[in-house]
């Protein structure tokens, strides 16, 4: 991997877990996440041309798909105390402020991450350190379940950069999946009624 991309992974994740660290809903979140996904789509452009050609459909039924799966998959992690924690903190950055402004620097991140992951740093290094990569950085924000959620996305990702040659059919996917996490989750992790 080059200086460059090195460089831009190091300064995606410092932003990425400082982000998290940031009142859910504050103008520093909605800053800080806007920012992390400036970094991503600047270090991804610089060094690569994403392709517009790939699949449409399939891409989208695939991010369908992987929110049904996500969601057995939280049904089973929010009986387990410490998963249970996780999910909540990241229910808490979904329900925070403006619910707009939440999917769209959610959305923004999804496709930033794409056009750096499966884009730049895909090209340089391959799908298996890609996604090593893209797990390793999503460990800056200190949340297992967001680092589960990217070890599995991330291998999904990859495949699809590998078997469409672009990266339109993981940025699709990519976005239906965080579209409907950030629309769902919330109600499949509620808070406790109790203080």
């Amino acid at each position: 991997m080059t200086p460059a991309l090195g460089l831009t992974a190091a300064s995606g994740a410092g932003m990425l877990g400082w982000s998290l660290s940031r009142e859910p809903g504050s103008p520093s979140f909605f800053a800080a996440t806007g920012a992390t996904a400036a970094i991503w789509f600047a270090g991804g452009l610089a060094r690569c041309r994403p392709s517009a050609h790939g699949p449409v459909l399939a891409p989208l039924a695939s991010g369908a798909g992987a929110f049904a799966l996500f969601r057995t998959g939280v049904e089973v992690a929010r009986r387990v105390p410490p998963l249970r924690r996780a999910l909540r903190k990241v229910v808490r950055y979904a329900t925070a402020g403006n619910r707009g402004a939440v999917l769209l620097t959610t959305l923004a991140n999804g496709a930033a991450e794409e056009v750096f992951f499966r884009g730049a740093v895909h090209e340089a290094v391959g799908p298996v350190r890609s996604t090593a990569l893209y797990v390793l950085v999503t460990g800056a924000t200190r949340n297992p379940a967001l680092v589960a959620a990217s070890a599995v996305m991330g291998a999904l990702f990859a495949w699809q950069r590998e078997a469409s040659g672009g990266v339109r059919a993981p940025l699709l996917t990519h976005l239906v999946w965080s579209a409907l996490m950030v629309w769902r989750l919330p109600a499949l992790v509620p808070e406790p009624s109790d203080p």
